[in-house]
């Protein structure tokens, strides 16, 4: 089996690897069918997982091989790193400011985006949707940068990656669909909106591996892109969030917990 998926071309392997994550995403999600309240303890303690889990995924798995690389090949080792990374917090601002989303536990008139008319379940999922974006992409150039055959990149890197991210994809699902189960919607309902935050994942796997499978040079950038746009969710909203019923302990707890366990995959298994 594992030889099977070593032969496959990289972009598919992408494909493959951010199906398995939006597959946890829809595990989460499917509590809903078991519980309709989660505790709040709990839930502040499952984000700040999530956030260690993005950061240290952040730098172990991207920001530190993309400095590695640029430095093997002769270019100025924090230079491709710094573009990318600013970059790619630019990016997660302006799709911030443009897609409308609501926050948990937020009322209806504290809606970001643009203005829209759209349901408060379909705002919440886009929320975690953003989340979803930049993990997405970080599987997929991990993947990709496999076609680059660099010392830095491997295959059990990118595998630990895209198992850190599915790890802390579970209690994303459970994010969106235990609230919605929790104001009233059917546990059907909530299970499909909860899934459906992570559908974006495959997609932006998919296109963060083709890219640099066909525009090599821009590895590094990419990589540090990635970083950046998981960092800036992380500190703009994951945090935050976890932060919100004042549970700080449980949720710096469950950061350092999801940030030791992230470091531990990538070094043991890249």
């Amino acid at each position: 089996m594992v030889d099977w998926f070593a032969q496959i071309h990289p972009i598919a392997q992408a494909l493959l690897a951010t199906l398995f994550t939006w597959f946890v995403t829809a595990l989460g999600a499917g509590l809903v069918f078991f519980f309709k309240t989660i505790n709040r303890k709990v839930f502040d303690g499952m984000l700040g997982f999530a956030a260690g889990v993005m950061m240290a995924a952040s730098f172990w798995s991207l920001l530190a091989p993309a400095i590695e690389m640029t430095e093997n090949s002769g270019g100025i080792p924090w230079l491709p790193a710094t573009v990318g990374f600013l970059a790619g917090g630019l990016f997660l601002w302006a799709l911030d400011k443009v897609l409308p989303h609501l926050h948990l536990g937020f009322d209806m008139d504290e809606v970001e985006g643009i203005k829209t008319s759209w349901q408060r379940s379909t705002l919440l999922c886009l929320a975690i949707t953003l989340h979803n974006i930049p993990e997405g992409l970080a599987v997929g150039v991990a993947f990709g940068a496999l076609a680059a055959d660099q010392p830095s990149a491997s295959l059990a890197g990118a595998v630990a990656l895209a198992l850190g991210i599915a790890i802390q994809n579970f209690p994303e699902g459970t994010a969106v669909s235990v609230p919605l189960r929790r104001e009233g919607m059917s546990r059907g309902k909530s299970f499909w909106y909860g899934q459906l935050s992570g559908v974006v994942e495959p997609m932006a796997g998919v296109i963060g591996a083709a890219a640099v499978v066909w525009m090599q040079p821009l590895l590094p950038y990419a990589l540090s892109f990635a970083a950046g746009a998981m960092i800036y969710v992380v500190v703009e909203e994951v945090i935050p969030e976890s932060q919100w019923a004042r549970n700080t302990d449980l949720a710096t707890v469950g950061a350092m917990c999801g940030f030791a366990l992230m470091m531990v995959l990538d070094v043991a298994l890249g």
